[in-house]
């Protein structure tokens, strides 16, 4: 295939001049250093930018540094990442933070292969950084870019196998500016976001690309990219127990590992969990609560909440009371129970 008739090759130039008059104004933009651009990523790994925006902000705040990183207490960084989902990407970044201060003296690696070996960093995140905060000629594939080039070059190949991922790569790594490689990824992952968008049909008008796509040109926007369908979730039926006494409510911690490991949640038991209370040593008086559903990647949980009102205040050892304070500051509860917090909200005097 020619220059002239390859998409590929003629992607630069028409992108970085799209990329110029659209591109979004957000805070790891203004001041793209490789700590903003490395907390940034992994933010937004499986989450939308809108849904980024503020948590990235109290981050920042709270942790202004890798240092700073490194020594932020547990607690605190689960408190913050609440909501964000997808809980090891905090405990990564936390341990990534601690090697950089060890093994780098606080000092964020420049080189790619440094960045790669730090827990939690792929090849996606370490191209990120490194073009964009080291000038470095690295492409940066992600879900975005994979879709854009897949419909561009019109390839049917499954986007999510490994051998896909380094095509692309090596095709974008012969085509990347040298003088923009941060700006030409960063190009590549917008048009992803807001042009050719998943999910439903790509804006094809808005598109630097639409003279050039092949998809477009042989009616193929909607068949792109491919990838296999996805397995069915398992559902498991839960039972939670909304437990008070004193206006608070009870939380224990979930194991260290396996999902949503570390973090408190209202305790909750398969069902069928009639002994539950007893098996707790609780005793009170109890009544049904509301229903509610969260998906998982793989698991879907449908739970229905049981009201307790207790009668004394012994919990099982590593439980713990939580009044509105300590709900709103100290204890990161998954998103997972959000379906119950207008209960919870009422009986602790939210309003």
């Amino acid at each position: 295939m020619s220059r002239r008739t390859d998409p590929l090759a003629q992607l630069p130039i028409p992108l970085l001049e799209w990329y110029g008059e659209h591109a979004r104004k957000l805070p790891w933009r203004s001041d793209p250093t490789a700590y903003h651009v490395w907390v940034s990523e992994i933010m937004l790994q499986q989450t939308r930018v809108a849904a980024v925006l503020d948590y990235y902000l109290r981050f920042m705040d709270a942790a202004p540094t890798v240092t700073d990183l490194a020594q932020l207490p547990d607690e605190q960084l689960m408190k913050l990442w609440q909501g964000l989902g997808y809980y090891s990407r905090a405990r990564n970044l936390k341990r990534a933070a601690e090697q950089i201060v060890e093994r780098f003296g606080g000092e964020f690696p420049r080189g790619y292969a440094d960045i790669r070996s730090l827990p939690g960093v792929g090849d996606y995140t370490a191209g990120a950084v490194s073009s964009i905060a080291f000038g470095q000629p690295v492409p940066a594939v992600d879900g975005n870019v994979l879709r854009v080039v897949s419909r561009l070059t019109a390839d049917t190949s499954d986007i999510t196998l490994a051998a896909t991922k380094r095509q692309v790569a090596e095709k974008l790594g012969e085509i990347i500016p040298v003088a923009q490689p941060g700006k030409f990824n960063q190009a590549m992952m917008e048009l992803g976001a807001t042009v050719c968008i998943p999910n439903g049909a790509p804006l094809c008008e808005k598109c630097p690309a639409a003279q050039f796509c092949l998809a477009r040109e042989n009616g193929l926007t909607d068949k792109l990219p491919v990838k296999p369908p996805k397995k069915e979730r398992r559902i498991e039926e839960r039972t939670v127990f909304l437990i008070f006494h004193n206006e608070k409510v009870a939380l224990r911690k979930r194991p260290a590992k396996g999902l949503l490991a570390g973090l408190w949640e209202f305790p909750n038991e398969l069902v069928p969990a009639d002994n539950a209370l007893d098996g707790w040593g609780i005793v009170g008086s109890a009544s049904s609560g509301d229903t509610a559903r969260h998906i998982f990647s793989h698991i879907e949980w449908h739970m229905r909440a049981v009201m307790v009102e207790a009668e004394g205040d012994d919990l099982p050892g590593g439980w713990v009371w939580a009044n509105r304070q300590e709900l709103e500051r100290q204890y990161a509860v998954p998103n997972a129970f959000r379906g119950f917090e207008t209960a919870v909200a009422q009986r602790l005097g939210y309003f």
